[in-house]
């Protein structure tokens, strides 16, 4: 028999999740999540599933795209600095940047935002940058979910994930088939680290280097903290405006792997790329957590973007007019190798990987 105990009363509030918190980090929200929408969204913010209507006119044969994805231990910086409006905007990149690699036009998204205790301000810096990323990219925030989990996770702990979804027609998928011998591949850059690396760059620069957040570092022009969250690059829409102006074959968004691997992704089994070091040079940071760390070139490169954060195969007629168009939209582009049959680089090391980098980086 169950008897009752000398204890308080128990309640939700008791056991740590706030309610009326919740309720007014839903009210903060809502004007950052009115400024990403699109004519398609039906209804708004607080009902139980988002509506979105899809104009089947625009289409013959439409192909839904979805990707989930989250922000990685890139927020354990933004904790530290108590910076929360653009983790949001590296969220929203990871997810719409992988839907377009196959052509795909972004159409919405949906965030889980978890957390240790609900801080309405701080909820509210997050759905901020999140509805600026979906700005960015042309698509919709149709929704969402902040969860508080005391218990699970820490007071000032949060974590976050969305999944988007986008639309290609069947006849436009880009994928590795369309990838012919000659193609050009041309690199767009990448704004820093963007969100993949973290744990290493983390383990150098703070707990190796002890190098501060806040402080200053002449290689960065800045402090260490602001180059940590500078937000990912979102290419969504320059990435659409290839397809739409020329023959793009595919695309490589560059995360977690590196260049060499991701691209190797999106080629056929009988091509291999062929990549040159020399034609760019990665941004400061790398070299600093090279340096620090004493950091291999192999772990380096298959660990961090090395300052490319997305790649364009394209015939190789279109691939003036395609850095001019990306020069145009201000996206920092240039050409990185070209495609070859495998049989061809017999001789070339590397060249059983599909993708073989060449010579090496100036400066770095």
């Amino acid at each position: 028999m169950i008897t009752p105990s000398d204890h308080p009363n128990a309640s939700y509030a008791a056991a740590g999740v706030d309610i009326a918190a919740g309720e007014e980090a839903v009210e903060r929200l809502k004007p950052y999540a009115a400024k990403a929408s699109r004519p398609e969204v039906l209804g708004g913010i607080g009902g139980f599933a988002g509506l979105f209507e899809l104009k089947l006119d625009r289409w013959s044969e439409p192909v839904l795209a979805s990707s989930t994805d989250g922000v990685g231990t890139k927020l354990a910086v933004a904790r530290a600095l108590d910076v929360h409006d653009t983790v949001g905007i590296d969220l929203v990149a990871m997810v719409v940047d992988d839907l377009v690699v196959c052509g795909a036009e972004p159409l919405f998204l949906q965030d889980y935002i978890a957390v240790g205790k609900v801080v309405p301000e701080r909820i509210a810096q997050l759905v901020k940058g999140i509805s600026e990323g979906c700005v960015r990219a042309g698509c919709a925030l149709l929704g969402g979910e902040t969860a508080e989990h005391p218990g699970l996770m820490a007071a000032g702990d949060y974590d976050l994930c969305a999944t988007g979804v986008g639309v290609v027609e069947a006849s436009k998928l880009l994928g590795p088939d369309r990838v012919r011998p000659g193609d050009v591949v041309i690199a767009m850059a990448a704004t820093g680290l963007h969100s993949n690396g973290y744990s290493l760059a983390r383990h150098v620069l703070l707990d190796l280097a002890k190098l501060p957040l806040s402080g200053h570092v002449e290689e960065f022009g800045r402090t260490l903290g602001e180059e940590l969250l500078e937000p990912t690059r979102i290419y969504a829409k320059d990435c659409l405006a290839l397809v739409a102006e020329t023959d793009v074959r595919t695309f490589a968004h560059v995360t977690g792997g590196g260049l060499a691997a991701n691209l190797a992704r999106v080629l056929p089994p009988d091509l291999t790329a062929v990549l040159d070091r020399r034609s760019w040079t990665p941004a400061p940071v790398f070299a600093v957590i090279a340096q620090r760390g004493r950091i291999e070139r192999s772990d380096m490169e298959q660990t961090f973007n090395m300052g490319v954060g997305m790649v364009a195969v394209i015939s190789a007629e279109d691939s003036d007019r395609a850095l001019a168009m990306l020069t145009a939209r201000h996206v920092p582009a240039w050409v990185l190798g070209d495609v070859n049959r495998t049989k061809d680089l017999a001789g070339l090391d590397g060249a059983d990987q599909r993708v073989v980098l060449r010579g090496e980086h100036p400066r770095f």
